[in-house]
């Protein structure tokens, strides 16, 4: 068997599990139902695999604080992010960056902090653009380097 898996720590995977599967739809893998601190949680969202374990200093497991979250992030295309974001802010995530139309790119973003200090970036796509067409546009408004 080969895969990859997003490994990721947090206080709590089922606390967390449930807040995921309120935000998106996932689809459970594999869930523990143990003593805090030894828990972990599979699962899929859009076919990516992500493996949470709860937090665990003794064996240098420690999650992210929400006042400092982590420099990755997940990159969630949506089908409806107006829906999608709303969800996450009513079930108590913090507005990084709200609901941004980028015409030009044919996409509206959104960024959000989940309480276990994950930045999760969404986005719908509302026409695709080409690489090369993306990168006239930078080149157009950036320029390039000689």
């Amino acid at each position: 068997m080969v895969g990859v898996e997003m490994n990721m720590v947090v206080k709590d995977s089922l606390k967390a599990l449930e807040l995921y599967e309120e935000i998106f739809e996932t689809e459970r893998v594999e869930v523990t139902n143990f003593a805090p601190g030894t828990n972990e949680a599979i699962f899929t969202l859009h076919g990516m695999r992500i493996h949470m374990l709860d937090e665990n200093p003794e064996y240098q497991m420690v999650a992210p604080k929400p006042e400092h979250p982590v420099t990755m992030w997940f990159n969630v295309i949506v089908p409806d992010i107006k829906e999608t974001y709303s969800k996450a802010i009513r079930l108590g995530c913090k507005e990084i960056v709200g609901i941004t139309e980028i015409p030009e790119m044919g996409v509206s973003n959104a960024i959000f902090l989940d309480p276990f200090g994950y930045q999760w970036l969404l986005h719908q796509v509302h026409r695709e653009i080409s690489f090369e067409e993306r990168n006239r546009m930078f080149e157009e408004q950036f320029g390039t380097e000689e």
